[in-house]
């Protein structure tokens, strides 16, 4: 008697362990590459301490790293067969851009970032296997100016079952450094008219 109830304690102390587990890894960030979680975390509060608008110290400014956003309505892209929009059974592909991340560098004067996006490709009825592109815009904003605007021709090699992830990077942003906190900078699929390169 006393071996069976101590194996249904053990049974339960076990099943408690899993369910932790399984809640403790539920929330992590995706390391992109370009900064830990825990510098992704402290830049948070940096941004939430910066939102006033107005002048900053030299020592303030360097802490300040503009965050990164999905402009709503540019995370979703779609591709069709024969031009056949809004047809499901004609979808090829259809994509996703979820959790970003930056880094950002002071010198000369220049405010240089690396932003990096992580995407998720799901095949369509009309699915083929091989590489397809899809345009994605990197835009850097103060206000109505825009400071930085590059759009990308991004590849990623799919398969016909199962989603493909990836992860977009543009490193190449060098803006003049700002004297105030008001830097927006949008990720998100372009599909055009292009107006700006």
């Amino acid at each position: 008697m006393n071996v069976t109830r101590s194996l249904q304690l053990g049974m339960v102390f076990c099943a408690g362990l899993f369910l932790a587990a399984c809640q403790s890894t539920a929330n992590k960030p995706v390391d992109l590459g370009i900064g830990t979680p825990a510098d992704n975390a402290a830049q948070s509060q940096t941004d939430v301490a910066a939102v006033e608008p107005g002048r900053i110290t030299d020592v303030e400014l360097r802490a300040y790293c503009p965050r990164v956003s999905l402009r709503a309505g540019t995370n979703y892209y779609r591709t069709y067969e024969g031009g056949a929009e809004e047809d499901p059974q004609a979808v090829i592909y259809q994509a996703s851009l979820g959790e970003t991340s930056r880094n950002c560098t002071y010198g000369n004067g220049m405010l240089n970032m690396t932003v990096a996006v992580a995407g998720r490709v799901v095949p369509g009825p009309k699915s083929r296997e091989g590489q397809i592109t899809m345009p994605i815009r990197v835009a850097v904003v103060q206000g109505d100016t825009v400071l930085y605007s590059q759009l990308h021709q991004h590849p990623v090699t799919v398969a016909t079952t199962g989603a493909t992830q990836f992860i977009f990077t543009d490193p190449a942003i060098s803006i003049p450094q700002p004297n105030q906190t008001n830097i927006q900078v949008f990720i998100g699929y372009d599909e055009g008219p292009y107006d700006t390169p």
